[in-house]
């Protein structure tokens, strides 16, 4: 884990160098100003010397400007070379998440996600600057202090070492109690903020649905569930500074009771007993300051663990040694795939599906919910991998190809269609990143969404709300069709993309696709009869099975699940849009 996110200092490496640098001068100048008090008390004060006094004084004045010069480089050096490990961490987890296959993002929640690049990276970041600056600080104070005292006198000096070793103790029984509990913490963070990203991204539904005071509820348990741990944690580190401060104010009793007893005698100083005050108190605060260190680290090694998580998965799924840029045209081949979502679990979604499919085909697909439809379609622009078999595109393993040109070359509109802030223009160049206003209004017109866009006061430069949440569900499934056309792909695939499109626009849809991209093989995944039942051969999947594959008419006299299907569509309502559709259809009416 370490060496991990070690690696992420990078151009900040001299910034962390020099912190401890900076930090060591500073406790060195530190240190000798108590050296420096002695000698005025002892050389100046006692023997009524006023020129030692002024000499001393002037020396303790150069080293207190040194400290406070070398303490600030410290904290400027600490300041940059932490934000520089924190900005670089969330650049490289978010460019490592950006290579994640859909495999890899399942085991991490979103929420999970963005909890380990804002709270847990702060955390690191903090505790950074403190071992970068603290760490080196605090125990050269309390060696050095340490080594003066013992110069000074060795049988008080004794009396302190056996304290910060009780003291050493007890903090570290401390820490180790404290640690689960903070890993726990961090984990309760991700169900807390999926919790808030859920209620928000549904704040719709939540309102339709008179939930505010259910969702409220489940907000306030997991923040109490959070509160009680954050508590309990906090419970045991509170005793830190009490047992601290017992051991300092022991320590100066000591101190005081030993010192007047060796001043009587005259083996110690006045000047000596001012300066063992001064190293007693700086190894006590170097202590308390380790301990707060020790504190940082059981909170954010949590964090660093969860973090390291992020950096070192690796996608699943990667590009040939040598990939294959060329693809001749969009005919797809199956050849007895099977596919598991875990694989080794023998829980396959789809099972040994073996067809082939002509370049420029339109081919439908229907099947019950969980028959393996978008399964099916993700096999093929290779957002997941075959189990078994092979899923050819181009007469080649769509494995030999480079991803992003296979996915330029088989453009996806999935289910939950996705706009993002910005203009309608910059939502359609996603498919384009150079395209002209031109080829934007042209795939628009194949797609039917330039007949709202013409309604806009902006048109093209309408601005989209986040999610696309200021156009209808039809307008966002039809500028997402738009988008994907923008490729000029050889395959486009429509995973049920038309469900909040009339039936008529749908229409209109199927025929642009027919007269316009005649030579793109169609893949249309639906729910209603009439959006495929002109397709040139429809395929009907259930429960991950190849039920039937050909055209309308010969499924409706062969395949048993297909009839069902247009029975209950055509024969109960007309059309599954209609309002009374499925009453007599069963579990086969809810086709996605």
């Amino acid at each position: 884990m370490i060496k991990t996110l070690s690696r992420y200092v990078g151009e900040y490496k001299k910034d962390s160098v020099l912190t401890p640098v900076f930090a060591a001068l500073e406790v060195i100048m530190e240190v000798l100003i108590p050296f420096i008090t002695a000698a005025i008390i002892d050389q100046g004060i006692d023997q009524g010397n006023m020129n030692k006094v002024y000499f001393y004084g002037a020396i303790m004045l150069v080293l207190a400007f040194f400290s406070l010069f070398f303490g600030i480089q410290a904290g400027r050096y600490a300041a940059s070379a932490s934000t520089g490990f924190a900005c670089n961490l969330r650049e490289a987890m978010y460019r490592n998440i950006q290579t994640f296959s859909f495999s890899n993002i399942d085991k991490f929640s979103t929420a999970g996600l963005v909890t380990r690049m804002t709270t847990d990276v702060t955390n690191l970041q903090y505790a950074y600057q403190m071992i970068l600056r603290i760490a080196v600080r605090a125990p050269m104070m309390l060696i050095c202090s340490m080594i003066m005292s013992f110069m000074i006198n060795v049988r008080i000096s004794v009396v302190f070492l056996g304290a910060l070793f009780v003291l050493g103790i007890i903090l570290f029984s401390m820490m180790h109690a404290a640690m689960p509990l903070f890993r726990s913490v961090f984990d309760k963070y991700d169900d807390l903020n999926a919790s808030v990203q859920e209620n928000v991204s549904a704040i719709r539904v939540v309102k339709a649905f008179v939930r505010e005071d259910y969702e409220n509820r489940k907000f306030t348990k997991a923040a109490d569930h959070l509160y009680r741990l954050f508590v309990k944690a906090e419970s045991i580190l509170v005793f830190n500074s009490p047992v601290m401060m017992t051991v300092i104010f022991g320590c100066i009793i000591a101190l005081s009771w030993f010192g007047a007893h060796y001043i009587v005698i005259g083996s110690l100083t006045k000047g000596n007993l001012t300066s063992l005050f001064s190293y007693v108190m700086g190894m006590m605060m170097s202590l308390m300051m380790l301990s707060m260190i020790f504190v940082m680290i059981t909170m954010c090694s949590a964090s660093a663990r969860r973090i390291a998580e992020v950096l070192e998965e690796r996608a699943d799924l990667t590009d040939s040694d040598t990939p294959d840029f060329e693809m001749l045209d969009g005919a797809i081949d199956f050849d007895h795939v099977s596919f598991a979502y875990q694989q080794g679990t023998g829980e396959d979604v789809l099972h040994d599906i073996d067809l082939h499919i002509h370049a420029g085909e339109t081919i439908g697909i229907i099947g019950g919910t969980g028959s393996g439809k978008s399964s099916f379609v993700n096999l093929i622009s290779r957002l997941y991998d075959v189990t078994e078999g092979s899923v050819c595109v181009g007469g080649k393993d769509v494995r030999t190809y480079d991803m992003e040109f296979l996915r330029n070359q088989v453009s996806v509109v999935l289910q939950k269609n996705v706009l993002f802030s910005g203009t309608i223009l910059d939502n359609l160049r996603w498919g384009k990143e150079d395209a002209t206003l031109e080829e934007c209004m042209e795939a628009c017109r194949q797609a039917c969404a330039d007949e709202f866009i013409e309604r806009m006061p902006d048109r093209y430069d309408t601005w989209i709300e986040q999610g696309g949440s200021n156009v209808s569900g039809g307008q966002r499934q039809r500028l997402c069709i738009a988008r994907a056309l923008l490729k000029h792909p050889k395959v486009l695939i429509l995973d049920d993309s038309t469900s909040a499109v009339d039936t008529a626009t749908d229409r209109k849809i199927r025929e642009a696709f027919a007269a316009k991209i005649p030579g793109t093989t169609k893949l249309i995944i639906s729910q209603r009869i009439t959006s495929i039942q002109e397709a040139d051969r429809i395929l009907v999947l259930e429960e991950g099975q190849v039920s039937g594959f050909d055209t309308h008419d010969h499924l409706l006299e062969k395949n048993e699940v297909y009839r069902e299907i247009y029975d209950a569509q055509i024969k109960g309502g007309g059309d599954f849009d209609q309002p009374d559709s499925g009453k007599e259809s069963g579990e086969h009416v809810e086709t996605k």
